[in-house]
């Protein structure tokens, strides 16, 4: 670690804070069913693409699907649940504590954030900075976005833990040369073991000093 530059914990935001995931592979894959027989499992292959990318690469052309599902999809944020993932506020605070810089990276738009804010206005308060969709130019598994992160903080790679579910997030976090800590919520603890330093149900246990211990 560098000692001269902060920590930075950086985390994804569906799947590591939010217990979402399920919700979001259920709309997605009822648009693969209706738009791309060929595709049963859409809501697996796009996480952690942004809207835009996800449109670009499985809905080019189709102008007024791509309409039909912002509406849809504007909708079920709406009505979405927002519950925490077990432990992960309480963690937070102990980050804070020890003077570890937070950030939520996500690939979520700010309208969707919006959606969240509302239903927890403390998120913003309980972290230092949110990086959403709006702030990248490319999407995991590109690690622009938690370089970014390290960026914002004025640290560097190798003084930052990243906090990820899916497969291109844990890749970007590997890419942008930081410790890497996998959530089994999405994937199994077997899908994404050779992906993470470690690999970790929820937050429950995991605490600032075991943090510290896996760094690279």
């Amino acid at each position: 670690m560098n000692s001269t530059k902060c920590m930075a914990a950086l985390f994804d935001f569906d799947g590591v804070v939010m217990d979402t995931e399920t919700q979001y592979s259920i709309f997605w894959d009822e648009q693969g069913r209706r738009y791309h027989p060929e595709l049963p499992e859409l809501g697996r292959i796009i996480k952690g693409q942004t809207l835009a990318q996800i449109y670009d690469n499985y809905f080019a052309g189709m102008e007024e699907v791509q309409q039909k599902i912002t509406e849809e999809l504007n909708l079920f944020e709406q009505n979405m649940l927002y519950n925490y993932i077990p432990g992960v506020e309480a963690f937070m605070r102990e980050l804070r504590a020890n003077g570890v810089k937070i950030a939520i990276v996500t690939s979520s738009n700010e309208m969707k954030m919006s959606n969240v804010y509302r239903a927890h206005p403390e998120l913003k308060q309980n972290v230092d900075r949110i990086l959403t969709a709006e702030m990248f130019t490319h999407s995991k598994p590109d690690p622009e976005c938690f370089l970014l992160g390290a960026a914002v903080f004025d640290t560097v790679p190798e003084n930052c833990v990243v906090f990820e579910d899916s497969f291109h997030g844990l890749e970007a976090g590997n890419r942008a040369g930081m410790t890497v800590v996998g959530l089994a919520t999405t994937n199994t603890e077997e899908q994404i073991c050779d992906k993470a330093s470690i690999v970790i149900q929820d937050f429950n246990g995991f605490g600032f000093e075991k943090m510290k211990n896996i760094m690279r």
